[in-house]
């Protein structure tokens, strides 16, 4: 809920230039949204460092990699982000373009909340010393890299080892991010409100492997033995980094909390159902596809 004050809202406007349409339609509604709103700061190339910019939100135009490179942007100061979708799936941006007007007028006027998710802090250790850290919002990866051989990930958890993975690759992903990289890796879908971390491994060479879900109160570490010349660690579809023997990749709940204002009507299962295309049942089908009338 926004702040109860008699001064307009002070907003950045965000989204990327080279998505098709954005910048058009950045120009069409900016004059409208500025009706509502003070825009303090606009950026379409993801250069800004918003975490020294003074708003109170955020208003995005684009998809989903637009609403994460906001985030990353954003750092530790989180803003509340209203974000209409102009891109193809849209589980975070799921509000269309012609709704966002009606929907800031609802936040403003207090109807609507902001919502918070589990955000991660992702570090490359090597010899206990943090090379590299990155805030994220969806998920960690370790790719094996070329020459694309079978590696073997230790997954430790409290520091407690828990399994070894022989696999291409091992996804550690919020419920933000359950329904991205971690969905089509076969993993679980959770709902995106949970304090949880999933694992979930690339192509596991044994059936016993399954994703595992466990509370994000713990401390996640992937040791690879023996990496290969191309293994990396990759952030919300970023590289952080390369990973050599003895490394340790760290994942762990960040203090910064995404927070997402969703409009009335967009709920969890709804949204669910129509990005997954979850019909209910089966439609124009004839008799002979649903198998009736077969002797």
């Amino acid at each position: 809920m926004p702040p109860k004050n008699n001064n307009p809202l002070r907003a950045i406007l965000l989204g990327a230039a080279d998505r098709p349409h954005v910048l058009e339609e950045a120009r069409r509604l900016r004059p409208e949204i500025e009706k509502l709103v003070n825009i303090v700061h606009c950026d379409f190339t993801g250069a800004s460092d918003m975490s020294a910019i003074e708003a109170d939100m955020a208003i995005v135009l684009g998809g989903d990699g637009s609403i994460l490179r906001a985030a990353r942007q954003m750092g530790h100061r989180q803003l509340p982000i209203i974000a209409a979708n102009m891109g193809k799936l849209g589980y975070l941006a799921n509000i269309a373009t012609d709704e966002l007007l009606a929907v800031l007028a609802d936040y403003l006027a207090g109807n609507l909340q902001v919502v918070d998710h589990l955000m991660f802090e992702c570090s490359l250790l090597r010899e206990e010393i943090p090379l590299f850290c990155q805030l994220g919002l969806n998920e960690v990866s370790i790719q094996a890299g070329t020459p694309f051989s079978v590696i073997n990930i230790n997954l430790y958890v409290d520091s407690e080892l828990a399994t070894t993975y022989s696999c291409d690759g091992l996804v550690v992903s919020t419920p933000v991010g359950s329904t991205a990289y971690c969905l089509s890796a076969g993993g679980p879908i959770l709902r995106q409100s949970m304090a949880a971390f999933v694992v979930v491994p690339l192509c596991p060479h044994t059936l016993t492997n399954r994703p595992v879900v466990d509370t994000a109160d713990r401390v996640y570490e992937l040791e690879v033995s023996n990496p290969n010349p191309g293994t990396s660690v990759v952030v919300d579809g970023r590289v952080l980094g390369r990973i050599l023997p003895g490394d340790r990749v760290r994942v762990e709940k960040s203090a910064a909390r995404f927070q997402l204002i969703t409009g009335k009507g967009h709920g969890y299962y709804r949204t669910l159902r129509e990005k997954l295309g979850w019909g209910g049942q089966l439609k124009n089908m004839g008799r002979g596809e649903r198998g009736e009338g077969r002797e």
